[in-house]
């Protein structure tokens, strides 16, 4: 598998980021989070999902069950300090979008593999679930970052294959960055550029 297919596979289940939220989840609830919902989001995502309804649920599924500011904020990096608040707003509305769009384009690529939950390990701030998505090439080890809030749970990140979600989306956008000058305007234009271009 490679790095760039990596996100799909996380994506099937669900993906998110969050930061300063309060406690660690209760390792067993937690489990279940993430049993139940990855159960959801392969029911209502998978590939006999038309494109048109797979965005619009993937859309109220990452809207509703995860912390948009908490990822963009993260994935921005020492950038979303200097940024204006018009920028950040920006950033926040087209980096949703642009997520939305590129991940459920590609959910309908799934090809129906189960995941299994496997384990917990609890935190002083987070727990960590870990899962396999159960692929006929062999195992794919998934692990889920957990904490809770008075909103429910949330994801703090996801390492798929030991790889993080969160980070390598910041290692991409910081890219875009510094090939303009180390200008947050740059990768403003570029995702402006790329939803402008989704059918």
């Amino acid at each position: 598998m490679t790095r760039r297919s990596l996100p799909l596979y996380a994506f099937l289940l669900l993906f998110g980021a969050a930061a300063g939220l309060p406690r660690a989840a209760n390792a067993q609830d937690a489990a279940a989070f993430v049993g139940n919902l990855g159960t959801q989001a392969i029911q209502v995502l998978g590939p006999s999902v038309s494109p048109a309804a797979r965005v619009a649920r993937f859309r109220e599924l990452f809207s509703a069950d995860f912390d948009v500011a908490g990822i963009a904020r993260f994935v921005l990096g020492r950038y979303w300090n200097v940024a204006t608040p018009q920028q950040q707003q920006e950033f926040l509305r087209l980096f949703q979008e642009y997520i939305v769009q590129a991940y459920s384009a590609r959910l309908g690529q799934y090809g129906g593999e189960p995941f299994r939950v496997t384990g917990t390990r609890p935190g002083a701030e987070e727990t960590v679930v870990n899962s396999q998505i159960l692929r006929p090439s062999g195992p794919v080890q998934v692990d889920w970052y957990l904490v809770g809030g008075p909103g429910g749970y949330k994801i703090t990140d996801v390492y798929v294959g030991g790889i993080s979600m969160k980070a390598t989306q910041r290692d991409e956008f910081a890219a875009v960055i510094q090939r303009n000058g180390g200008q947050i305007d740059g990768l403003l234009a570029q995702l402006r550029q790329k939803l402008a271009a989704v059918p």
